[in-house]
């Protein structure tokens, strides 16, 4: 690898920024394939630029056949992201769980006596409103977002901007019926059918969960299928 390729990729990775290395297996030429370009020595048509950026999607090596040989392709995304609006029992095993599926957690909570000490000791803790929150950390594609206050008045001003997000996951805690009249207060502030649907919930896999680890289990494993299957897309 050419220092000049390895200086671009590491400032990358530095910086957050989703980025494909593609390396002809023959000549070793290298190229850096990034959502709005590409930068390096190894002249690839458009179609497998596409297809090496596929990879970024996937977080799947590949290997693409050229007429100039083999090009294998790595990604490099940073983690994913795990907002979780609410400091109640289930967010603290969600929160474990999450950081060893190797997610960037961080807890949302305004109410200091249920955020604060030791609960959530090594997590990034914020205590602004779920609103103010979530429109300054600026959920991305590899975001997936739970809320678990089972309070409208924190739940849904974080759905809100969660909806207005591209978050590959959005999860809300309730019953059918809750989640029912969820849906009813959110269509009254403009979003349609198609917006709604992306809201799982009552969040987690239909897996019998009763204890607030169990539920941690099924909001994981549904967040993990959707994030590798496109299950919520």
């Amino acid at each position: 690898m050419k220092r000049a390729v390895l200086d671009e990729l590491a400032a990358a990775r530095a910086a957050g920024r989703p980025v494909a290395l593609a390396t002809n297996l023959r000549s070793g030429q290298q190229l850096l394939v990034y959502a709005d370009g590409t930068g390096g020595d190894l002249c690839l048509d458009m179609d497998m630029v596409v297809a090496a950026g596929e990879t970024l999607k996937t977080d799947r090596c590949d290997t693409l056949s050229t007429p100039a040989g083999e090009v294998f392709v790595q990604p490099f995304n940073p983690p994913p992201r795990l907002i979780v609006v609410g400091a109640v029992h289930i967010s603290q095993p969600l929160a474990a769980m999450g950081q060893l599926a190797g997610y960037g957690v961080t807890i949302v909570d305004p109410r200091r006596a249920f955020a604060g000490g030791e609960r959530f000791a090594g997590f990034d803790v914020t205590y602004e409103w779920p609103d103010e929150a979530l429109t300054r950390l600026k959920p991305d594609a590899r975001t997936a977002i739970v809320t678990l206050t089972h309070d409208p008045k924190l739940d849904d001003p974080a759905l809100a901007v969660a909806l207005r997000s591209p978050a590959f996951y959005i999860g809300s805690l309730g019953s059918k019926k809750t989640h029912a009249a969820r849906r009813h207060r959110l269509g009254k502030l403009g979003f349609g059918e198609n917006e709604l649907a992306r809201i799982h919930g009552p969040v987690g896999l239909a897996i019998g969960a009763l204890s607030p680890a169990e539920i941690a289990v099924s909001i994981l494993a549904e967040i993990t299928q959707t994030h590798r299957n496109g299950a919520a897309s």
